[in-house]
């Protein structure tokens, strides 16, 4: 009965508050056998969130809240959603928007205990074109039903197994960054008198922009070069980077463009190194605002390819423009080329680097029973649609990578990870819902069987901590506070002096670079709260050691358990 009255408790209301912003129309209604249903009116939460005035109905589930629960129930409650209702209708009629409200009406039901999928997308669409504009208390009276039921059992057994995954992934993250502190220990380099790759290097660069377009697949790719600028000729001996330089390639995530990395292009050109920085034209920023404004169509699974394809044609056009135009003749070593990648561009520096997609793996992942808590499946399930064949998208050119929040488990599994022959550096961030680092990338890093492989790990950082300022994708996908995370400069510097370390070690075979790329100089740049970890080893017995030893005796999450491919 304690366990029943604390979730009954306004914790769990908030809870379900927070996954969707509205739950009934005059009443909430809850069912929780053997006590039978309970009630909350919608005009009780008014006069809090208007007011702050607890009524006798709502002060049954107020009693059972913290002060801060209350507070921040009530900033939900005022809090304004500025969507516009295109916007909201682009969203909940795209595939991956009808799979989330699918799911949410299993748990939100009509009076009539039916799913409330219609529902909830009608009260959003009609809230955001309402005056008031998209709040929750608006919402909440936009929706077609007197009552709105919550699936209280299966509620519970959601929020049960949701904290059991938490408190799984907290621990599976305590322990590798035990271990990395306890190797730093051992270590007996003085970085105090090393060169701090975290400052600029001592190049200039030059920024040169131009459009390529690929005609067979109407494509037309912006692009950013920044290139290394050497004075009079002459190379500093601290940067003995020769002319041609290595040639780095970024790619960025879905939504997003090439502004978002400036950050650290112009970091690894100011260390000799060109770098190219493109746009994924069906999946960036500007198609985003085209398809919320009802311009244009979702992303489609075709994606999955171009992305990867993009990036080929991209190296193909520069070795021509390498022979022809006067500004980069003679600048690019197509023999030492590295990609960067975050997110969706984690992913398609993965393909690039030998992943082959993983057809076998997204059809046992990707079913509509399938109860997951990795929100980038949504994503990642979009690529069942293509034609289940051999892609070819690995690009021989491509000798080191390194993948920022990639999203990998299903879409290329441990059959497409276990392919890649080049070194590797993952970068996770404990806090990053979008791509839970658990399933996306700590457990990917075991599969990896190349032995130069390397695993960030970067405490209390989201999945947006590595994206540089972009107005446009602010624009595009407004992302709440919370979401975004500490203050992201420290993970700007990891970021610019873990890729240098990486890429001089693996991509220009310079070992005295490799003293940083060792636990005991993550610990050293490391800043709290997003401390940062790096870890060089990892077998998958260790991790199910880890994982399996944290789930509860009596079996009853058994079904959380990670299988041999996948978590």
């Amino acid at each position: 009965m304690k366990k029943f009255l604390r979730y009954l408790g306004l914790g769990f209301l908030s809870t379900f508050l927070t996954a969707t912003p509205g739950l009934g129309a005059e009443r909430i209604s809850f069912y929780y056998p053997p006590f039978g249903e309970f009630y909350l009116s919608v005009n009780s939460l008014e006069t809090f969130a208007k007011e702050g005035k607890i009524d006798q109905d709502f002060s049954f589930y107020a009693n059972r809240a913290t002060p801060q629960q209350l507070a921040q129930l009530r900033d939900l409650l005022q809090q304004r959603f500025n969507v516009t209702p295109t916007l909201v209708s682009q969203v909940t009629y795209s595939p991956i928007g009808e799979q989330v409200m699918q799911q949410l009406g299993k748990l939100l039901l009509t009076q009539s205990r039916k799913n409330g999928f219609y529902a909830i997308r009608a009260s959003l669409i009609l809230a955001a074109a309402d005056q008031k504009g998209l709040t929750v208390v608006n919402l909440l009276r936009k929706f077609p039903s007197n009552t709105i039921r919550v699936n209280f059992t299966e509620g519970l057994k959601i929020v049960d197994d949701l904290s059991q995954v938490l408190k799984k992934k907290d621990e599976v993250v305590a322990s590798l960054e035990k271990e990395a502190i306890a190797q730093a220990a051992n270590s007996t380099t003085d970085f105090f008198q090393l060169p701090d790759l975290r400052s600029p290097g001592k190049f200039r660069w030059q920024k040169k922009s131009f459009e390529l377009n690929d005609v067979s697949r109407d494509r037309r790719l912006p692009v950013d070069i920044y290139i290394p600028v050497t004075q009079n000729s002459q190379l500093t001996t601290q940067n003995s980077v020769p002319s041609p330089f290595p040639l780095i390639v970024i790619s960025h995530g879905i939504a997003s463009d090439r502004s978002t990395f400036v950050y650290l292009a112009q970091h690894l050109a100011s260390y000799g190194f060109a770098v190219a920085v493109l746009e994924h034209p069906g999946s960036n920023a500007k198609r985003f605002q085209q398809y919320f404004a009802g311009l244009a169509g979702p992303p489609d699974a075709a994606e999955f390819i171009n992305r990867s394809l993009d990036i080929k044609y991209l190296l193909d056009e520069l070795e021509q423009l390498e022979k022809s135009d006067p500004t980069l003749q003679g600048k690019l070593n197509f023999q030492q080329v590295g990609a960067i990648g975050q997110s969706f561009g984690g992913y398609t520096v993965l393909t690039l680097a030998g992943a082959e997609i993983n057809f076998n793996q997204l059809r046992q992942d990707c079913n509509p029973n399938n109860s997951s808590f990795n929100l980038s499946l949504a994503l990642q399930c979009q690529a069942i649609e293509l034609p289940p064949k051999n892609y070819e998208l690995k690009d021989d050119r491509i000798k080191a990578i390194i993948a920022i929040n990639p999203i990998d488990s299903s879409i290329l599994g441990e059959a497409g990870i276990s392919q890649i022959k080049i070194p590797v550096m993952l970068v996770a961030g404990s806090q990053d819902i979008f791509a839970p680092p658990v399933f996306e990338q700590i457990r990917p890093f075991t599969w990896l069987s190349e032995p130069n492989k390397y695993l960030a790990l970067i405490e209390n950082a989201t999945h947006f901590s590595a994206i540089g300022e972009s107005t446009s994708q602010n624009d595009v996908l407004p992302v709440p506070s919370a979401l975004l995370g500490p203050d992201r400069a420290p993970v700007y510097s990891y970021l610019n002096a873990l890729s240098v370390a990486f890429l001089e070690t693996h991509l220009l075979n310079r070992p005295e670079y490799r003293s940083y790329l060792q636990p005991s100089y993550a610990k050293f740049i490391s800043k709290e709260p997003l401390n940062l970890s790096l870890i060089q080893s990892l077998s998958a017995d260790e991790f199910n050691q880890i994982w399996n030893g944290s789930i509860p005796q009596s079996g009853k999450s058994s079904n959380l358990q990670p299988t041999p491919t996948h978590p």
